[in-house]
C-alpha cells in the first residue's frame, strides 16, 4: 500500500499508517489468515474467579457481566499483555503472525497457535468468525479522547459492537505507568495471578529500570534522542506528546529531538513526516526505531540519507516498541535498552 494515500486516512488511519506510533500496520502486507482454537495454557493461570464480574475502563464505561469473562477477544498486544499475567484470551485482532508465519513483536511470549486470529492487518476483522466464539468481552487500547478501539475497523464496529461488550485501556496523551496500572487492573478482575514471583519481580524490574533511565538521562543530559519510523517514501519523526512510551521516557529526563507543532499539525500533533531527502532535518546522537513489523528495519534501509545520519555512522540506533505490550516485563527491556544507548553513546549531532 503506497504511503501517498496516507493522505486520505482519518486521523485513526495515520496513526496507523505512520503516526507517533511510526509506520503501522495500514502498510502491512495484506492477506487472510488461517485461523486456529486453542485452550488456555497461560504461565500462572489462575482461572476466572466465579460470581458477577464489572470493570470501569478509560472512556468511564462500565461493563458488567454475571461472571468473570472466559471468552475474551482483545487486540494482539493486549492480549499479550494479559497472557503475561496468566490471561488466556480466545481470539485476537491485529499483528499476530508475519509473512513467513512467526508471531509478529506484538504478540509477545503469547502461542498464537492457541487463538483464533480474527483479521491480521489493518481494517481486517472476521465478524462472523468473532461471533462463532461466543466473545463475553472484546479489548483493545485507544489512541484519542474519544475512546475509538484501536483495530476494530470503522466499516463493522457497530456489528461488532452488537456481539459483545467492549473495554478500552487508554494509551493517549498519558505516561506510560498509567495505562501500565489498567492492564494490571484488569488482568487482575479476570483471575490473572498477580502475586505469581514472575509477575512481582517484573515490576520490580520496572522500576529499577525506570531509575537507570532517570540517571542515565541526568548524567547525559547533552545527548539528543530521535524516536523515528520508516517507510518506503517516508521517515517519520515522533514528538513526546501523545505517545505513552515517549511521555514516561521525556519524564525521566530523556532530551528528546521535538518536530515543531507546525510540522506535526498534518497528523494531529503525532509526528513529521520527512522524504528521504531531508532525513538530516534533525540531529541526534541516538535514534529509537519502530521496531514493528510493518515498518521498514534500520538494516533493510537502503537510503543514502540515512546511511550518512551521524547517530547511523556510530552505530548508535535501537529498536523502539512503538506499541508497547502493557506488562511490566515487557516494558522493562524498553527502558533498560534506552539507558544503556544513552549510557554508552558518543555525542555526535
Amino acid at each position: 500500500m503506497s504511503n501517498a494515500r496516507t493522505a486520505r486516512f482519518s486521523r485513526r488511519g495515520l496513526l496507523a499508517a505512520g503516526g507517533a506510533l511510526g509506520l503501522g500496520a495500514a502498510l502491512a502486507a495484506c492477506g487472510d489468515e488461517d485461523a486456529k482454537s486453542g485452550g488456555s495454557d497461560a504461565p500462572g493461570s489462575a482461572g476466572p474467579e466465579s460470581g458477577p464480574w464489572s470493570f470501569e475502563d478509560d472512556r468511564g464505561t462500565t461493563v458488567k457481566l454475571d461472571k468473570v469473562p472466559a471468552n475474551i477477544v482483545a487486540f494482539t498486544g493486549v492480549a499479550a499483555a494479559l497472557y503475561d499475567y496468566g490471561v488466556q484470551v480466545k481470539g485476537v485482532f491485529g499483528p499476530t503472525r508475519t509473512k513467513d508465519g512467526k508471531a509478529d513483536v506484538q504478540a509477545g511470549d503469547m502461542d498464537v497457535s492457541k487463538v483464533t486470529v480474527l483479521g491480521n492487518v489493518w481494517d481486517q476483522f472476521n465478524v462472523e468468525k468473532y461471533a462463532t466464539l461466543a466473545p463475553e468481552v472484546l479489548v483493545s487500547t485507544t489512541f484519542d479522547d474519544a475512546g475509538t478501539l484501536w483495530y476494530v475497523p470503522e466499516a463493522s464496529k457497530d456489528k461488532i459492537a452488537k456481539l459483545a461488550p467492549s473495554v478500552a485501556i487508554s494509551v493517549y496523551d498519558r505516561q506510560l505507568t498509567a495505562p501500565l496500572e489498567r492492564m494490571w487492573e484488569l488482568a487482575e478482575s479476570l483471575g490473572g495471578d498477580m502475586k505469581a514471583a514472575a509477575v512481582v519481580d517484573a515490576k520490580k524490574r520496572f522500576e529499577a529500570a525506570s531509575e537507570r533511565l532517570r540517571k542515565a538521562a541526568k548524567a547525559h543530559p547533552d545527548i539528543k534522542v530521535m524516536a523515528g519510523s520508516a517507510s518506503p517514501e517516508l521517515f517519520y519523526v515522533s514528538g513526546t506528546n501523545l505517545s505513552a512510551d515517549l511521555e514516561y521516557f521525556k519524564a525521566l529526563g530523556v532530551n528528546f529531538v521535538e518536530p515543531t507543532e507546525e510540522a506535526k499539525k498534518p497528523t494531529g500533533g503525532w509526528f513529521e513526516s520527512l522524504s528521504w531527502e531531508n532525513v538530516d532535518k534533525h540531529q541526534a546522537d541516538v535514534i529509537i526505531m519502530d521496531d514493528r513489523s510493518s515498518a521498514i528495519q534500520p538494516a533493510d534501509i537502503a537510503e543514502a540519507t540515512w546511511k550518512k545520519l551521524p547517530a547511523v555512522k556510530a552505530g548508535q540506533v535501537i529498536a523502539r516498541s512503538a506499541e508497547p505490550i502493557l506488562s511490566y516485563d515487557k516494558c522493562t527491556p524498553l527502558l533498560d535498552n534506552l539507558a544503556e544507548a544513552i549510557e554508552k553513546a558518543k555525542k555526535v549531532s
